[in-house]
C-alpha cells in the first residue's frame, strides 16, 4: 500500500530532523557553533493523468492526477548569523564581529576555518586553539613578553618586561568565502573547504567585508533553546502522525484481506 512507504518516508525524515536538534542543542554551549536545519524535498510522482493532458478531442485537464510518493532530507544547512558575545578578559581570546573565519593548520598542513577564537600559547610560545592547531599564519609571542593586545584590525602587539613601549610581532588574517554554508563540518569548532564553498579570501579585518576583532570576548553558540525546543515537539508530533497512517494502512490492508478471504 503506498500511504505506508509514503508515511515512512515522512517517519525517516523526521528522525533526521529530530538527530539535527538534538546536536543543535548538545551544542547550545559550544563556543562558536553554529546551528544546523534539515532541508526536505519531494520524491517523485506517480502520474495517473499528465496536467494539461487531452480529456477530450477540445478539452484538456486543468490540473491532473498525480500521487507523490513521500519525502527525503537533501541537506543540512549550518546558519551562519552572529551568536552573542561574552566577555572573558582572556588576552588571546577573540571574537569575529562580522563575516569571516579565523584559519588554523592542522597536523597534517591542512588549514581548517573557525568561529571559535579561544586561543592559547603552547610550550614553544606559539598561538593554538583548543585542539593544539596553530593560528595560520603563525605567530609567536616572545616569552619576555608580559601583556600581549589585538588591534581590531589584527595587529598583534606586546609589551616585553623593562620596556615600556609595544612590539608587535605580527597580525591575524581571517578568511571569508563566497558560500560559507558550502563548508564541510569537521568537529572541533571547525570548518574544511568545499567545492561548494568556493575557495577561502584572506582578509585584514575590518576590510573588503570582513569583520573586526574584539579582544577578551567569545562568540558564543547561536543556538536559540526556545526555538529548538518548540521544533522538536513539532518533530515528534508529526512523527506520531506519520505512524498513525502507517497502522492506518495496516487496518485497512487486514480489513481488504478478510474481504477477500
Amino acid at each position: 500500500m503506498r500511504a505506508m512507504h509514503t508515511a515512512a518516508t515522512g517517519m525517516d525524515a523526521q528522525v533526521m530532523r529530530i538527530d539535527t536538534i538534538a546536536n543543535n542543542l548538545s551544542n547550545a554551549q559550544t563556543t562558536g557553533y553554529k546551528e544546523s536545519q534539515v532541508d526536505f524535498a519531494d520524491l517523485m510522482y506517480e502520474s495517473v493523468r499528465r496536467p494539461g493532458g487531452a480529456r477530450t478531442q477540445d478539452t484538456s485537464m486543468p490540473s491532473g492526477l498525480q500521487v507523490g510518493s513521500g519525502v527525503k532530507p537533501v541537506s543540512t544547512l549550518k546558519v551562519f548569523t552572529p551568536g552573542s558575545l561574552k566577555n572573558t578578559g582572556g588576552e588571546l581570546d577573540m571574537a569575529i564581529e562580522g563575516r569571516g573565519f579565523f584559519q588554523v593548520e592542522g597536523p597534517n598542513g591542512r588549514i581548517y576555518y573557525t568561529r571559535d577564537g579561544h586561543f592559547s600559547v603552547n610550550s614553544e610560545g606559539t598561538i593554538v586553539n583548543s585542539e593544539g592547531y596553530r593560528l595560520y599564519p603563525s605567530l609567536t609571542v616572545p616569552r619576555q613578553a608580559q601583556s600581549i593586545e589585538v588591534g581590531s584590525d589584527g595587529t598583534v602587539t606586546v609589551t616585553m618586561a623593562g620596556d615600556s613601549g609595544q612590539t608587535e610581532v605580527g597580525s591575524i588574517e581571517l578568511a571569508t568565502f563566497a558560500n560559507p554554508g558550502g563548508l564541510s563540518s569537521e568537529g572541533g569548532n571547525m570548518y574544511a573547504e568545499t567545492a561548494a564553498s568556493g575557495a577561502p579570501q584572506t582578509r585584514t579585518p575590518g576590510t573588503e567585508g570582513a569583520g573586526k576583532l574584539q579582544q577578551g570576548y567569545l562568540e558564543k553558540s547561536n543556538v536559540d533553546v526556545v526555538s529548538e525546543l518548540v521544533d522538536l515537539i513539532r518533530a515528534q508530533r508529526t512523527y506520531e502522525l506519520n505512524s498513525k497512517v502507517v497502522k492506518a494502512g495496516d487496518r485497512v490492508l487486514q480489513a481488504t484481506n478478510y474481504l477477500l478471504r
